[in-house]
């Protein structure tokens, strides 16, 4: 993230509107990570200069979905005015709830006038507030969205795709949603959930949903090449929560929770963290209530054609913080991985190239 400048001179001319710029690379639930005029004003000219350029955030999402608010606070470039940046604190501290009163509930809140908050939703680019919460309604509600509520909307049919079949229809989607989810997350971001994992001195646990915890169990099985000390957490009952008896501050736990949030999952990941444990998510962009307790926020689109949600962008997202950890730690983890292909080759634990025990003939029975 590029430090702004200090301004020293604003006071001489006029000041030039906030730009929040580069919040992504930090927690966006915590406003002290934010820039605000009482730390420093960031010149709009400078600001971010050295950054790649991004495509506009709406088309970085899977098929049909909007930005969430939430990003659209958060995104690059987005240029407010002192009284607008405490409303976008007012909302990022408590999301979504804090939009979901009257305006003047929230000008309120912020300690700014009624016309503060339209002129706000305005850049945003909402008509009046009324727009604006009702896109914040309908992320309330596509959070708990079930495969049977979409099954009449986004059944695939056939032919209705350009002449494409229905396989190829949802493969083109999906990965449509893989390529957004590349430029949904800051390297920082994957650099921080690989030092939590691989630096933790105690144990990294890796927990799911009833889908997700298959992703959780791929990457359990690469990062055990990789480190010793990581477990992977079975589908949750009350024995499973025995688990949380040993976590503690030395402790990593790696969490995937998609929507249709599991209350299970959440329940593991808050005490996890109430007992001292790191928390990294991986979730969509509506995020998990898992997130209010995570240190890395890893978040990704869904949505493809169908009813069912596409987990494909969740497995390239792993798979992409997998090739993080290759590049800085696999020269240092070398003799662990040598060490486990030997005990493989002895025990003939794959077909690749090792011969394979031939089977044994039935012993001849004496007369």
């Amino acid at each position: 993230m590029t430090k702004p400048r200090l301004d020293r001179t604003h006071r001489s001319r006029p000041t030039p509107a906030l730009q929040i710029t580069g919040a992504r690379a930090g927690n966006v639930n915590n406003p002290s990570e934010l820039y605000f005029p009482a730390l420093y004003v960031i010149l709009p000219s400078e600001a971010d200069s050295s950054a790649e350029p991004r495509q506009p955030y709406e088309n970085r999402h899977a098929v049909n979905a909007p930005a969430p608010i939430r990003d659209l606070l958060t995104q690059r470039g987005l240029a407010l005015t002192p009284a607008e940046a405490k409303i976008a604190q007012v909302l990022l501290g408590d999301y979504p709830v804090a939009g979901l009163g009257t305006a003047t509930a929230l000008a309120r809140r912020a300690g700014v006038s009624d016309p503060s908050v339209i002129r706000m939703v305005s850049k945003l680019g909402f008509e009046g507030f009324a727009a604006f919460q009702k896109r914040l309604l309908e992320e309330v509600e596509a959070g708990l969205r079930s495969p049977l509520m979409m099954m009449e909307a986004k059944r695939p049919t056939r032919g209705a795709s350009g002449g494409r079949s229905v396989e190829e229809t949802y493969i083109r989607s999906a990965a449509a949603a893989v390529e957004n989810a590349a430029a949904m997350t800051l390297p920082q971001t994957y650099g921080r959930a690989m030092q939590l994992i691989m630096e933790a001195k105690g144990r990294v646990l890796l927990l799911g949903g009833r889908f997700s915890r298959h992703i959780a169990g791929m990457l359990a099985g690469y990062l055990a090449q990789f480190r010793s000390g990581v477990i992977e957490v079975p589908s949750l009952s009350a024995e499973s929560f025995d688990l949380l008896l040993d976590t503690g501050p030395r402790d990593t736990l790696v969490v995937f929770d998609h929507r249709r949030y599991q209350t299970d999952v959440i329940r593991f990941t808050e005490q996890a963290a109430e007992r001292g444990a790191q928390v990294v998510l991986f979730t969509d962009v509506w995020r998990s209530p898992a997130a209010e307790h995570a240190k890395v926020v890893i978040v990704g689109p869904m949505e493809a054609d169908s009813p069912y949600d596409s987990l494909a962008p969740a497995v390239a997202q792993m798979e992409a913080l997998l090739a993080r950890i290759l590049t800085e730690y696999s020269d240092s983890n070398g003799v662990r991985m040598e060490d486990l292909e030997r005990i493989r080759a002895r025990n003939v634990a794959t077909v690749d190239g090792t011969k394979a025990p031939t089977k044994r003939a039935p012993a001849k029975k004496k007369r």
